[in-house]
Order: structure tokens, then sequence, then C-alpha cells
């Protein structure tokens, strides 16, 4: 899914991300808590997610507020350090000898800045492409994770 935030300067980015399924009732998806993108869900945990499939003429838009999972949930699907810079990808490839050494026969511990986040929605918006730019655009939204579900239809 590709996922849009907004920095403590305002500034939009969009990257994508692994979809990991449905923590309760958000989508989840895992990072490095120092990442440029977990950096501004920590400052601005408002983002929005798209899920997009050019050759079905059809996308999903989700806006919701963000919050970290448990620690708990992160541990549970761990998998190695990202985002940060490396001189070569030799470097990458000793690192996980390294590891595969020092962790032999046992489980590799979470680091404590890695972890998942998961996106509790408020907002889905369907778009069903449709010749004519006759699309079909339905929205569900809500005012908070309490409140019930509203359905709207949008002109394309």
């Amino acid at each position: 899914m590709s996922l849009a935030t907004v920095d403590k300067n305002g500034l939009p980015e969009v990257r994508a991300v692994l979809f990991k399924g449905l923590v309760r009732g958000g989508l989840s998806f895992y990072t490095n808590f120092e990442s440029p993108k977990a950096q501004a869900l920590i400052e601005n945990p408002r983002a929005s997610v798209l899920f997009f499939w050019a050759s079905l003429a059809q996308q999903i838009r989700v806006t919701g507020v963000v919050q970290k999972l448990t620690r708990a949930e992160s541990e549970a699907y761990f998998s190695s350090l990202q985002s940060q810079e490396i001189p070569n990808f030799e470097f990458l490839e000793q690192r996980v000898k390294l590891f595969e050494e020092k962790f032999a026969g046992q489980n590799i511990p979470c680091p404590p800045n890695w972890g998942g986040f998961h996106l509790i929605p408020n907002r889905f918006e369907f778009w069903f492409g449709r010749e004519g730019r006759l699309h079909e655009r339905f929205v569900l939204q809500r005012e908070s994770p309490q409140s019930e579900w509203v359905r709207s239809l949008l002109s394309p």
C-alpha cells in the first residue's frame, strides 16, 4: 500500500509499505521507529493509505489516525533494521552472516527501535473506473471509532 504522511514542517511524503493485515481494527505495517516515516507519524499521527490496482481500474483510499502497535504485537512480527544508510550490499551480507553466527540456534530479539503502526480508519473511498469517466466513487466515513459509518456517493 502507499502511505502518505506529513512531517513537522508540513512536508508531505508518500512511500510504499507492506500491508501486514488488520490489527485491532487498523491497517498494520512495520518500520524502524527512527525512520523519517515513523518520525512523521509520531509528530503528526494522521495518515492516508492507497491500494491501487491499475489493471482493474480500482482503488481504495483510507484515512485515519495512526497508533503504535503494542510491543508484543511488534515482537510477534519482527524483521530487521531498515532505512539506515549502508556503504554497499556486501556490508548487508556481512551483517546477516554476523547475526546468523551470533544468534545461531536462538531467536533474534526485536530491537527497541523497531515495531509496528496501525491506521485506525475514519474514511474509506472506493473508486471503480468506468468508460467515459463515469467512475463510481463510494465513501464510508465516521466521526470517531465509536461512531456509525455513513455511506455516500461522490460525483466522478
